[in-house]
């Protein structure tokens, strides 16, 4: 089968990745909400062994529809990641013709930017998000379209739901290349349409959801070792269009056990973007 002989072209490495167990309670998290904190339902997780294979062999064979994800040599001008303004000025717009180009897309409207970074004493400085160790994947079937409508209004989202939407994301390191938590992520076509385990995230203006994913041996997980800066993995993370082999990918940050001691922490952005289809 095609899928064995993906597996058999790539070097790998064994790590353990945390995966959400279904209680049958769904889990409630309180995102800069600290006064009610107290009100949230933790989800429970366990840590499996899997084989995660080298991209890079094999790099040109991935397709964003396809396997949900695809990995790219992406030059950018942007001088420091952290700086609003040259985001919006430089970065958007490079962003978008690098999702019109990989999705086929109409048009592609940036509308989130998230800093994530391993230091704990400089996330506290700068307001930067640490690495999300659990396998999960950034919208569902609900919150996908509610984002959409609280971006850009009911009316224009009305309009805009009458035809295929998707939302594809690109991550990527913001300074050294990625050494510790690197991001794994599945092949599409490896993920069955169980376990899918809905987690509310509720903010002070507003309430997300995302789906965390549980177990499954038939996963067949990737990963680019030691991405640099020119580098960025683009990967869709919800399609209206239920027909592509892709709609959701599961992705994780995971301890790489190769990772040596005196490496220095990871620092990355993942940059959110909805993609139009004529």
């Amino acid at each position: 089968m095609q899928l064995v002989a993906e597996r058999q072209s790539t070097a790998t490495i064994r790590a353990k990745l945390n995966y959400i167990v279904d209680t049958g309670v769904p889990p409630v998290s309180y995102i800069d909400w600290p006064e009610e904190a107290h009100k949230a339902v933790p989800a429970q997780y366990q840590l499996h062994e899997v084989a995660i294979h080298d991209g890079r062999p094999i790099r040109d064979s991935f397709e964003l529809d396809t396997h949900g994800f695809e990995f790219v040599t992406h030059d950018t001008r942007v001088k420091d990641f952290t700086d609003e303004g040259e985001r919006k000025r430089i970065y958007d717009p490079e962003v978008e013709a690098l999702i019109k180009r990989t999705s086929g897309a109409s048009e592609v409207v940036v509308f989130d930017h998230t800093v994530r970074v391993g230091d704990e004493a400089t996330r506290n400085a700068t307001g930067a998000r640490p690495p999300v160790k659990g396998v999960h994947n950034d919208y569902t079937e609900n919150s996908a379209p509610r984002r959409l409508r609280e971006i850009v209004g009911d009316e224009a989202a009305e309009r805009r739901l009458a035809k295929r939407f998707a939302i594809i994301q690109v991550w990527r390191p913001i300074r050294r290349k990625v050494v510790i938590d690197p991001l794994a992520i599945c092949d599409a076509r490896t993920i069955p349409p169980t376990g899918f385990i809905l987690v509310q995230r509720r903010y002070p203006y507003r309430t997300g959801e995302v789906y965390h994913i549980a177990y499954n041996a038939a996963h067949l997980w990737y990963y680019f070792p030691q991405m640099e800066r020119n580098e960025a993995l683009v990967f869709k993370v919800f399609d209206s269009d239920p027909t592509p082999p892709a709609r959701f990918t599961a992705h994780t940050a995971f301890d790489d056990p190769n990772t040596p001691a005196d490496a220095w922490p990871r620092e990355s952005i993942e940059t959110r973007t909805f993609a139009f289809f004529d």
